[in-house]
């Protein structure tokens, strides 16, 4: 019996994995902690990176979970049968402990013994090696260990010019330098045909269900490959798409998990899901630009459309569906009566639950803001595209004027067959905002966030931040909201509900400074989940976390209890305060009702 929902697929997972001595891990947040270099949580591995970098996990070296993520580099891919911007992913680690062989017999006995695939449907890519770099040989020993396993050698394709080049079994760096290595992707034929002996990877039949990463090396700054110490394994395979695979459809919004909501939005639209192909394109968008923007709103980091960051892409996926939802004929608001048949889907996940009541409040706001802007700049966009180029102070007025995303105006002349001059649109923007940040150009890069001894320094420096403030503020209340760092700078947001006066951020600086002075050594423990709770450790209320919790303490004897801070943490922080420096607040501002942001440096 075919495994019909995304809760059994997800339980299964688990549970195997949990037999094979790995410890379940909750799902992070969509938003990560003190990583300037990515709007969203996107892969599993993405909360893991300190343990991938070395540090010891406290459950572990073998762990497993299935993670929230949202990805936006392919948004306008979505409105086709497999795209989505967000995903669940389900995942699992060694951190230096086994290695190709036991990875790829795992991922071989989930597939043909607990999801009882046929294995004459099952095919398998792997590292072809890079003639441009010799000492990164062909992946020989993943090919062997799939044979071995009874793969056909016919179902095994080597693609070449991985280090260069996307989707050629190669993972990384993500930066300049760091780890990276192979991966083997494994495949399924989705096609009620019967499956060719030998495996084309070209053929659209193929659908990819799984991939093994394998972290075997380290590139360096000189350009060269060293065997890494810890050497890692991080899997990723997509519940949507392989349930799609599990239920022989090639398409994934027929699965469980996108029926309620697609057949809501026909019920509204009087339309037919698959009748015709732009209808359904439609259909599509708005059912997973709906779900994203209900996981990014439910989160209980607290997003809220914005102009800027994860609020800007929030705005555009509501926009985007908004708009979708025009060429379907929908004239009324619409997107909250999509809450409920998402929300069913999901019961596992709580804080969409506990947050409904916001998320719909935003939904409709957003909506109806947009609503009394569309027509009229609809109707300039018409005017302007007589043109036959949008110019850049034109798509910057569409963008200002009638609340039109730049990608939103960009999808608009795509259509109509014209150009937008974004050059001359990113330098209106910068001119008139400084957001150069969150424009198209630079915002749905993705990477992993930066380990340096100057970013090291200023996250210790969040966590002064964080207790000065309920110290100065004599507010216990006070939590973080949000961190943002780079080597510059520390980003900071907290609930708080008014400005501050000169007189405290002085008396804040005052305090931190005098912590720093004070040469406090910061140590690290892995404590069991309740007992950091009861030991007063600051951490997010409502978030999941797993049983055992890394916590960084900022030992002091003259304060009660003898430590100053006491954070849930995964690092990395300096061993002592006085690495700091000194610590300054450079701008103290609202973000939103309630939530102040202060920027600061060190040094």
């Amino acid at each position: 019996m075919a495994i019909t929902s995304r809760q059994e697929l997800i339980k299964r997972y688990i549970e195997f994995f949990k037999s094979k001595k790995h410890k379940h891990i909750p799902s992070s947040s969509l938003i990560p902690e003190n990583d300037p270099t990515v709007l969203f949580t996107t892969a599993g591995m993405h909360p893991l990176v300190p343990y991938l970098s070395g540090e010891k996990h406290p459950l572990g070296s073998r762990l497993v979970n299935v993670q929230k993520c949202i990805r936006t580099q392919d948004i306008d891919e979505v409105g086709d049968s497999i795209h989505h911007t967000f995903f669940e992913m389900l995942g699992n680690w060694s951190l230096g402990d086994y290695f190709k062989k036991e990875a790829i017999q795992f991922s071989f006995e989930f597939l043909t013994k607990e999801l009882k695939l046929p294995l004459n449907k099952i095919a398998i890519t792997c590292f072809g090696g890079d003639k441009r770099v010799p000492q990164l040989p062909v992946d020989k020993e993943s090919s062997e260990i799939w044979i071995d396993l009874g793969i056909p050698k016919e179902r095994i394709a080597f693609l070449e010019g991985g280090v260069f080049e996307s989707k050629k079994n190669w993972w990384g760096p993500a930066g300049e330098t760091g780890p990276c290595g192979p991966d083997t992707e494994m495949f399924y034929w989705s096609s009620s045909k019967p499956a060719p002996k030998k495996f084309n990877p070209e053929d659209e039949n193929w659908v990819e269900i799984w991939n093994d990463v394998f972290m075997q090396y380290e590139k360096t700054k000189a350009n060269s490959y060293i065997q890494l110490k810890q050497k890692n394994v991080d899997t990723g395979m997509g519940v949507e798409r392989t349930l799609a695979v599990l239920n022989g459809l090639e398409d994934n919004y027929l699965t469980s998990i996108f029926q309620p909501v697609t057949k809501e939005i026909e019920k509204i639209s009087n339309k037919k899901y698959g009748k015709n192909k732009e209808d359904t394109k439609a259909m599509r968008i708005i059912a997973d630009h709906a779900r994203a923007s209900i996981f990014i709103l439910g989160d209980e980091r607290a997003i809220k459309p914005s102009n800027i960051g994860q609020g800007y892409v929030l705005r555009r996926l509501i926009r985007r569906a908004v708009r979708y939802g025009k060429l379907l004929g929908i004239k009324e608001s619409f997107m909250h009566h999509l809450i409920h048949p998402i929300l069913e889907v999901y019961p596992d996940y709580q804080e969409l639950h506990r947050n409904h009541k916001f998320i719909e409040q935003e939904l409709k706001s957003e909506e109806e803001r947009f609503n009394s802007t569309l027509e009229k700049g609809l109707k300039k966009f018409k005017e302007l595209s007589k043109e036959k180029l949008i110019s850049g102070k034109d798509a910057f007025l569409l963008f200002q004027s009638y609340g039109f995303p730049i990608e939103f105006t960009e999808e608009l002349a795509d259509e109509a067959g014209i150009k937008v001059d974004l050059e001359e649109y990113n330098e209106e923007f910068k001119r008139h905002q400084d957001l150069s940040r969150t424009s198209s150009a630079g915002m749905f890069k993705s990477g992993l966030a930066d380990d340096s001894e100057a970013t090291r320094k200023l996250h210790t420096a969040t966590h002064l931040l964080n207790e000065a403030l309920r110290i100065v503020l004599k507010d216990k209340e006070i939590k973080q909201k949000g961190s943002n760092i780079t080597p510059e700078r520390l980003r900071f947001d907290f609930n708080f509900p008014r400005k501050l006066t000169e007189e405290e951020i002085k008396e804040i600086e005052r305090l931190i400074n005098k912590k720093i002075k004070d040469g406090l050594e910061i140590i690290r423990e892995e404590i069991p989940l309740e007992q950091a709770i009861s030991s007063g450790a600051q951490h997010e209320f409502n978030a999941r976390y797993p049983e055992l919790v890394s916590v960084y303490t900022i030992q002091d004897k003259s304060e009660k209890g003898g430590w100053f801070s006491k954070e849930f943490c995964t690092g990395p922080h300096v061993n002592n305060t006085s690495e700091l420096g000194s610590f300054k607040i450079t701008k103290e501002e609202s973000v939103s009702a309630g939530i102040r942001r202060i920027k600061a440096v060190v040094g």
